[in-house]
């Protein structure tokens, strides 16, 4: 950061999906100053979801509202506090519907009694394209300059529509400095700030590898985080001080290896380059972000695809106490046998053996069958399934029961990419006094470079000595998550001697022997040796997308402490 320069511009978040805490928006306006509140509301998931809104019918019949209707709540209060304190709000909680909400909000704000400059971004709606009719959604994902251009009009808020996560962040700091749109660096610098921010408490403990490590009274409601912004594009995340939670380099890094694949973490605006991302702890709750780098963003934009996969049905057989590998051979040798006559297009099977020998509770002696069904006539998986698992109450294996009752069939969405030219994306402004300003693309792009990057050398080998069978989990964190079909898993280490170890040890090859689900699939590596962390990226291991919920953990929520948990042979030094 640059001594003597402008202030920091102190960028909040208050949302890091569509469900997070409602009044999150309230304490972060009133638990200490802030110059830009930012709310990110959507995911490849929540589109669908708003999609289906859309397509229902509204009030009064009218038409449906896709958009995030918890922001119109969170605003009754919001518009007063922040336009009591200066605050400028800026979400893409206009979803499917920037313009719909954008009036509702002027509806609000005569309501309330709160004058507000109000604007919104679109032109990232391109299904009139023509994808195909079972695609209910297709988005591009927009940039930052759309918000810039609207902050720099005088917008008091801005709503956009399917923008990067990132965008919410980038775009006020664009717009506050005065960077030009090739000002890679500083860009890129504001992009890697946004992207710690975006999932909220994530940034200050939330799903924590190392979480028994952190303060547990302040654990018990984490606070959200904010960024102070500086001229070069530096950062400080940190926190209101008074709130829960706790900023950490291992909470930071944990963020930053979230759904992220290589070094190059490609956007609209620009890529960032991860492996040039410095992080310093400055104080309590404080951490520095420096010597990001930036370059050109590609010349396509990602235009995400939602669309109606078909029909799907699940049922959870329970079996309990003694010889459950033969009771779940008979259970499914019956329902195979069923279904064969008008057999389901996709039929999964998962045994859970989350059974204890001589187990004091019934519940710890049971293990779980799990059938999945898909295919795309509703009736071969919806009563043709739940009534064959009725029909086995009593013909089957003792103790016979379900986790649930059998249910009719349900749509399931699947979440395609797709790539266009950024030129031919309308990227649309329309100001608060209802002028439409269009957006321009980057003044310069590159195709990202087919080949990857030159790895980093790897450090010095610990020495040779003992080891112990251990889970990983004791020496390394991990973060893992979803984007489309795909799953990245990024772990680290805590201190040198464990990155000198994990760097050598934690190869494609041991992660096939450590995760099974994998080895079929797949899976490169990505070294980030100034996080002390290699990325994995699994291709294909959630299938169709979350949507498609064709996996026990459809968005690889849970896929890092998995891992964590598996054990491998550990130098005692690091134990």
């Amino acid at each position: 950061m640059t001594p003597g320069g402008p202030a920091p511009l102190r960028v909040g978040n208050a949302s890091g999906f569509y469900g997070d805490r409602l009044d999150a928006v309230r304490e972060m306006l009133t638990g200490g100053p802030l110059d830009v509140l930012t709310g990110d509301y959507l995911a490849e998931l929540t589109m669908l979801i708003l999609a289906r809104d859309r397509d229902r019918p509204g009030p009064a019949g009218g038409p449906g509202r896709g958009y995030a209707k918890t922001f119109l709540r969170q605003m009754e209060e919001g518009l007063g506090l922040a336009a009591d304190r200066g605050v400028r709000i800026v979400v893409n909680a206009g979803g499917l519907d920037p313009a719909g909400l954008a009036g509702a909000l002027r509806d609000l704000a005569a309501r309330v009694g709160v004058p507000s400059r109000i604007a919104h971004v679109e032109g990232d709606d391109l299904l009139a394209r023509g994808w195909g009719e079972r695609v209910l959604a297709a988005n591009a994902y927009l940039g930052g300059q759309g918000i810039a251009t609207a902050l720099r009009a005088g917008a008091d808020v801005v709503v956009t529509g399917r923008v990067t996560d990132a965008a919410l962040v980038c775009g006020p700091a664009a717009a506050h400095f005065g960077w030009a749109a090739d000002d890679w660096d500083r860009l890129a610098g504001a992009v890697v700030a946004g992207h710690v921010l975006e999932c909220g408490a994530q940034a200050t403990g939330g799903n924590y590898a190392f979480f028994t490590d952190l303060p547990g009274e302040r654990m018990l409601r984490p606070g959200f985080p904010l960024a102070e912004i500086a001229e070069d594009g530096g950062s400080v995340v940190t926190k209101h001080p008074d709130h829960g939670g706790a900023v950490t380099v291992g909470t930071v890094t944990a963020q930053l290896l979230y759904e992220t694949a290589g070094p190059r973490y490609l956007g609209p605006d620009v890529t960032a380059r991860l492996d040039t991302v410095e992080l310093t702890q400055q104080g309590p709750d404080r951490v520095r972000i420096s010597g990001v780098r930036g370059e050109p963003p590609p010349p396509l934009l990602k235009v995400g695809l939602n669309a109606l996969g078909g029909w799907r049905n699940e049922v959870a057989f329970v079996l309990t106490g003694l010889d459950v590998e033969a009771k779940a051979k008979l259970v499914r040798t019956q329902m195979e046998a069923a279904l064969a006559g008008r057999r389901p297009a996709d039929v999964r099977w998962t045994l859970a053996r989350t059974d204890h020998p001589d187990a004091p509770v019934q519940e710890a002696a049971s293990a779980v069958l799990r059938l999945v069904v898909r295919d795309q006539d509703p009736d071969v998986v919806g009563r043709a399934v739940s009534g064959a698992a009725v029909e086995l109450g009593l013909a089957s294996v003792p103790g016979f029961h379900l986790l649930a009752p059998p249910a009719a069939a349900s749509p399931y969405g699947v979440f395609l990419a797709r790539y266009v030219d950024a030129a031919s994306v309308p990227h649309t402004v329309v100001l608060p006094d209802g002028e439409r300003v269009p957006v321009a693309p980057p003044p310069r792009t590159a195709p990202p470079d087919p080949s990857p990057l030159p790895a980093p050398p790897l450090p010095a080998p610990l020495p040779p000595g003992p080891t112990r069978r251990a889970p990983l989990g004791l020496v390394a964190g991990a973060r893992s998550g979803d984007k489309g079909g795909a799953a990245n898993v990024g772990v680290w280490a805590r201190d040198d001697p464990g990155w000198r170890w994990l760097a050598h040890e934690l190869t494609v090859p041991a992660l096939r022997r450590l995760l099974p689900e994998t080895a079929d699939l797949p899976v490169s590596r990505h070294l980030l040796p100034r996080l002390r962390a290699v990325n994995f990226v699994v291709d294909g291991l959630l299938g169709e997308g979350a949507a498609a919920r064709a996996r026990f953990d459809p968005q690889a929520k849970a896929l890092g402490e998995w891992l964590r948990a598996r054990e491998l042979d550990i130098p005692e030094v690091l134990l």
